[in-house]
């Protein structure tokens, strides 16, 4: 009856005999439990703890533990009842991990909500993916707006950023002398074409301003169109007051053709130097390379 007291309670009687429990200790045989028992009982004897007020209770656990660990049945019953305890401690540290895991997931995207960034690399990656392709995108619309303006006649404002006025829109040719090409160290919305005409009036006067379409993040360009030749030279030799502005005369490739002598295709291949075949190879180039990086992830 001592062994069965202890069916129902917290004690791993293998333990009380200083054997190993678990699977190990389902694997021991009676010979090494009935050992370890006469190793136990000598040792902890009440008579060889005379001081120890416990040594009494030890030592009936120690019988106890025993007699439930030498009847098979009782014992097999006893394996069983660890086994379960074992599983359900399994279970509960991992739960305990998930349920950790899960709070910190969710403190990292309550940081990250509140400080504007993606929460982890992934989504950061694939943010920014979005973001690209939105932003190839709108410059092949651009493009398609800008190629459907040209060929109707249209000045392609959407395509060429900010622009002032239409000087060579009167079917005249615009006199190379008078077109000046500025470039600055930028993106194109450092300067616009007011801020532009208002630098460029104390030369003389501005008839018109071209901002070429943002190509490069790091540099911007314009079309400057002096009421003069003389006006034009004036500036070129004063550049430096114009810093950090770059200024130089257009090339025989760079300048500004009337609308009567030329086809509308070869006209929108003539602004700054710069066509729509090189926009539409820009485009094309960052698509494909967008595909590449979405098939690598």
């Amino acid at each position: 009856m001592a062994a069965m007291g202890h069916e129902d309670d917290d004690v791993d009687h293998y333990e009380v005999l200083c054997l190993p429990s678990g699977e190990e200790g389902a694997a021991l045989t009676v010979e090494q439990i009935e050992k370890a028992y006469r190793t136990q009982s000598r040792l902890r004897h009440p008579d060889k703890r005379p001081d120890d007020p416990n040594a009494t209770a030890d030592f009936q656990l120690l019988s106890s533990s025993y007699k439930l660990l030498r009847d098979e049945s009782l014992r097999r019953q006893f394996d069983a009842r660890l086994r379960g305890r074992r599983e359900a401690a399994a279970r509960a540290a991992a739960a305990g991990v998930k349920r950790r895991k899960a709070v910190s997931d969710l403190e990292e995207r309550e940081r990250a909500a509140a400080s504007g960034q993606p929460a982890c690399p992934e989504e950061l990656a694939k943010r920014e993916m979005k973001q690209k392709a939105a932003d190839i995108e709108r410059e092949l619309n651009e493009f398609h707006t800008a190629k459907q303006a040209a060929a109707s006649g249209a000045t392609p404002t959407s395509a060429y950023g900010d622009k002032k006025g239409g000087a060579s829109q009167d079917g005249v040719k615009t006199d190379k002398g008078k077109i000046l090409k500025v470039s600055w160290d930028g993106s194109a919305d450092s300067y616009t074409a007011a801020k532009l005409e208002e630098l460029f009036q104390k030369f003389g006067k501005v008839e018109d301003i071209v901002i070429k379409t943002r190509k490069s993040r790091s540099k911007g360009s314009a079309i400057v169109v002096m009421g003069t030749k003389e006006a034009a030279v004036l500036a070129i030799q004063n550049h430096f007051s114009l810093y950090p502005l770059n200024v130089a005369p257009v090339q025989e490739s760079g300048g500004l053709p009337a609308r009567s002598t030329q086809t509308n295709e070869s006209r929108t291949s003539n602004i700054d130097g710069t066509g729509f075949s090189d926009l539409e190879a820009s485009v094309f180039r960052k698509l494909q390379e967008a595909q590449k990086r979405k098939q690598r992830g």
